[in-house]
């Protein structure tokens, strides 16, 4: 049987909370091992425990420590710093694509807006899980507009990009997993993972959603 995906909701509002919740439970799939009404005291929180969520639903909004500010961005860059290997789906009110494309660039896995229905919860997660970030056209579009204001034009790229890279990095785009990659491909997981982290290294991404946006700013990919 396949492990359940472990799942962690960082929300001030515990009424959204607890519907999150109440969404999650109906997919046998997840198990909700944290939680948090702010976002200040989730890294203590986290290296208290030993079960660690293999993917946090973050709220971009969130309460101030103290009077200083720290909303889910703030979490975010945290969290690609000491806890890597937590995944970030970032949730919020705001559909503006400056919040989608910051979020993103500092290492967000995924970003949602509220009035999504749940099917794409579930989809967003299990992506998430899976392949290691989830692009929707609402993200996708952010990416672009964002890498259109900030292109230059004659700018070429400066990474040096094998072939055997560019094909996974392109079915990666796709939303391809390692093992589906290294099906279509003829090579093992492990030498897919291998390009991926060469990938992530050449580019200074900090995960599969930065390599995305590298592909798109870089005319390597038109999805």
């Amino acid at each position: 049987m396949k492990s359940k995906i472990k799942v962690g909701i960082v929300e001030d509002q515990l009424l959204f909370r607890e519907g999150i919740k109440a969404i999650l439970i109906n997919w046998d799939i997840f198990e909700i091992v944290f939680e948090s009404a702010d976002g200040f005291s989730v890294i203590d929180k986290l290296e208290k425990l030993t079960d660690l969520p293999d993917i946090l639903m973050v709220d971009l909004s969130l309460p101030p420590l103290d009077k200083k500010e720290y909303s889910g961005l703030h979490l975010t860059i945290a969290l690609a710093e000491k806890f890597p290997e937590i995944k970030v789906l970032i949730l919020s009110v705001h559909n503006d694509e400056n919040f989608m494309a910051e979020l993103i660039k500092n290492g967000a896995h995924g970003y949602l807006v509220k009035d999504c229905n749940p099917l794409e919860v579930y989809q967003a997660i299990v992506a998430i899980a899976e392949k290691g970030s989830y692009i929707n056209s609402r993200v996708l579009k952010a990416i672009q507009d964002s890498m259109a204001k900030k292109a230059k034009p004659g700018k070429k790229l400066l990474t040096y990009i094998s072939p055997r890279e560019e094909e996974v990095l392109k079915l990666t785009c796709q939303q391809f997993t390692a093992d589906e990659i290294a099906e279509k491909l003829f090579i093992s997981v492990k030498t897919v993972n291998g390009h991926r982290n060469n990938l992530l290294l050449k580019t200074g991404s900090r995960n599969v959603t930065g390599l995305v946006t590298f592909a798109i700013r870089n005319n390597i990919v038109q999805l």
